[in-house]
């Protein structure tokens, strides 16, 4: 009698496991393809906010329910002339200004001016006490509705909207991205666990006014 009381739960546990873990894989599915996702940092374009093979992880949600905001570091899918092979690929830039913003270099002090207040951008790469400068050139723009200015950390080694500005002679339209490209927001930087790190928007980008594109 002990035998077959001891051995019928171990049966049903075995014949419960596949329904649990298939419904533990469809969970983990949902979950990457809606709500979290992984992305490892490929190139140096945000050292040292992001160094090469750096490991984050991606709120795919949030834009459902409010718009990109300056500061914020987002993966997206990359314009067709911003890839190095045909094939899509996701890039990570900051978020410098949003639709109807105007973005420029730069102040008496050398820093970028959205909507006439200048950013301290302390985050921009930095090796050996010598910072990158926060732009290659000068610059004077309006972001179209609609699309994102994105810059890396790494200003010298990112190919990001100044460069795309800069080849396509002013074409804001290669120069930026679609708000519909991006795939969500890195909010934490979970590996190497040496350097995890919360990716909050710096204080800078709190004093900017909404942009009148004037």
């Amino acid at each position: 009698m002990i035998d077959e009381q001891t051995d019928k739960p171990r049966s049903s546990f075995w014949k419960e496991l596949p329904i649990l873990l298939g419904v533990a894989l469809l969970v983990a599915i949902l979950v990457r393809t809606f709500v979290l996702q992984t992305f490892y940092i490929p190139s140096p374009s945000m050292e040292h906010t992001l160094n090469v093979y750096d490991r984050v992880l991606v709120n795919k949600l949030v834009y459902n329910f409010r718009d990109p905001a300056r500061g914020e570091i987002i993966v997206f899918e990359a314009p067709e002339g911003w890839r190095s092979t045909p094939k899509g690929e996701d890039f990570i830039k900051r978020i410098i200004g949003v639709g109807g913003d105007r973005v420029m270099c730069c102040d008496a002090q050398g820093r970028l001016q959205v909507n006439g207040v200048s950013l301290d951008e302390p985050y921009i790469y930095s090796e050996n006490g010598v910072q990158d400068p926060p732009a290659s050139t000068e610059f004077d723009i309006v972001v179209p509705d609609g699309r994102l200015w994105v810059m890396g950390d790494h200003r010298s080694q990112s190919g990001d909207s100044l460069e795309h500005w800069t080849t396509s002679d002013g074409d804001m339209a290669k120069s930026t991205i679609s708000e519909e490209a991006v795939v969500g927001r890195a909010f934490v930087l979970f590996w190497p666990f040496s350097r995890v790190d919360w990716l909050s928007a710096p204080e800078t980008f709190e004093q900017v006014p909404s942009g009148s594109g004037g």
